[in-house]
C-alpha cells in the first residue's frame, strides 16, 4: 500500500515544464517494440500514460529526406515523446524541431542506451563520461524548441563510475524538465538488479520530476519502488513485452488503491492475435518478422505455452499465428 503522503502527492498531474500528464506511469520507448501498434496497445489500458517512440537516430534523420516510420504517430496519440539519440548538439536540436513538427508533446534525449553500436559513436549512455556535451545537447535543443525537454540515462558507467548525481544536477541547470533513470549502469546492462537508492538520492537534490525505472514488472514492484525513491513516477519497459496490461494496471492502482484482476492466459492471447494482424497491416512481412518475438512474449504461464512459443518464432504469414493461437485458445477453453 501506499502511504498517505506518497498518496496525496501522485494522485496529482505530473508537470513536466509547461505540460501536464495525468498519469504517473509512464511506457519506456524500446527500440524494435514502441512503434505506433505496441503504443495503441497500452494506451488501450493506460489512456492517460505518456508513451515514447523507439528512440531516433538525429543523424539518419539528418540525412534522409523522408520522415523514418518509427518517428511516426498518430495524431490522436497524446500524451507522445518523441526520443533523440546523438551526441551532437547541432543534429540533435534539428532532429527535435522535426519531432516538434511530428507532433510530440515533449523531446527525449537518450543518454542511457548501453549497446555499443551507439555509445561507440558517442551516443547513448557515453554521455554519462562526457557531461560537459550532454549539458550542451541539453541547452541546444532546450533552445531550439517550445515543448520540455526531458532525459532519460543510467545511474553510472560502471560500478567504479556511479557519476549519477552530478550528471543529472548538470541536466537541470541545463534546462532538463524531466529526468529518467534506469537504476543500472552501463557495465550491468539489464543484468543484476536495479540500485532503487539512487533514484531516491538524485529525487533528493533536483526540482524537476525525477521518474524511476529499472524491474518494474508488477504492480507490487512500482508502489515499493516509489516508497523506497519518493520518485513522482515510474516508467515499464521490459515489463511490458508481451504484457502491454502492466502500464494500465499500475495506473489503475495508483489513482484507486485498487488492483485490476489480471488478464487470462486466453485474454493475453487475443491480444497477441491482435497485436500480430495489426503489425501486418501497418507493415507487411516486414511486420511479420517482427512479430514473432512479440508472439513469443506473449506465449507464457500456461498449459502448451513452450510448444506455442517455438511454433510462433518461426511464422511467415499471419493466417499461420492467428491459426496456431486459435488453437491453443480452443484448447484453454
Amino acid at each position: 500500500m501506499l502511504s498517505p503522503i506518497l498518496k496525496a502527492r501522485l494522485s496529482s498531474p505530473l508537470k513536466v515544464g509547461n505540460f501536464e500528464v495525468n498519469s504517473r506511469v509512464l511506457q519506456s520507448p524500446l527500440s524494435g517494440v514502441t512503434d505506433l501498434v505496441f503504443r495503441r496497445l497500452v494506451r488501450r489500458y493506460a489512456p492517460d500514460s505518456m508513451m515514447y517512440t523507439e528512440m531516433v537516430s538525429a543523424t539518419e534523420l539528418h540525412h534522409v529526406k523522408q520522415l523514418p516510420k518509427i518517428m511516426e504517430v498518430d495524431a490522436n496519440e497524446r500524451p507522445i515523446s518523441i526520443q533523440l539519440f546523438d551526441c551532437r548538439p547541432d543534429f540533435l536540436a534539428e532532429a527535435a524541431q522535426k519531432a516538434v513538427a511530428e507532433g510530440a508533446d515533449t523531446i527525449d534525449i537518450n543518454m542511457g542506451c548501453p549497446v555499443n553500436k551507439i555509445t561507440k559513436k558517442g551516443g547513448g549512455s557515453s554521455l554519462l563520461r562526457q557531461p560537459l556535451v550532454a549539458e550542451a545537447i541539453v541547452r541546444e535543443v532546450v533552445n531550439a524548441v517550445d515543448v520540455p525537454v526531458t532525459i532519460k540515462t543510467r545511474i553510472g558507467w560502471n560500478h567504479e563510475e556511479i557519476t549519477i548525481l552530478d550528471f543529472a544536477k548538470r541536466m537541470q541547470d541545463a534546462g532538463a524538465q524531466m529526468i529518467t533513470i534506469h537504476a543500472r549502469t552501463r557495465a550491468q546492462g539489464y543484468n543484476g538488479n536495479a540500485r532503487w537508492e539512487w533514484i531516491g538520492r538524485v529525487k533528493e537534490v533536483l526540482s524537476i520530476p525525477v521518474i524511476a525505472n529499472g524491474d518494474i514488472f508488477s504492480v507490487e514492484s512500482a508502489v515499493q519502488c516509489l516508497q523506497l525513491t519518493g520518485a513522482d513516477g515510474v516508467m515499464c519497459s521490459r515489463g511490458t513485452l508481451g504484457y502491454p496490461f502492466l502500464v494500465g494496471e499500475i495506473d489503475y492502482f495508483l489513482k484507486t488503491g485498487e488492483k485490476l484482476p489480471p488478464p487470462t492466459p486466453i485474454q493475453r492471447l487475443e491480444c497477441a492475435k491482435q497485436h500480430l494482424q495489426a503489425l501486418w497491416e501497418y507493415k507487411g512481412d516486414r511486420g511479420i518478422l517482427q512479430a514473432r518475438k512479440h508472439m513469443t512474449w506473449y506465449a507464457k504461464g500456461f498449459v502448451g505455452a513452450a510448444e506455442l512459443r517455438a511454433e510462433l518464432s518461426l511464422i511467415e504469414t499471419v493466417h499461420q499465428g492467428v491459426d496456431l493461437i486459435d488453437k491453443t485458445i480452443e484448447q484453454l477453453n
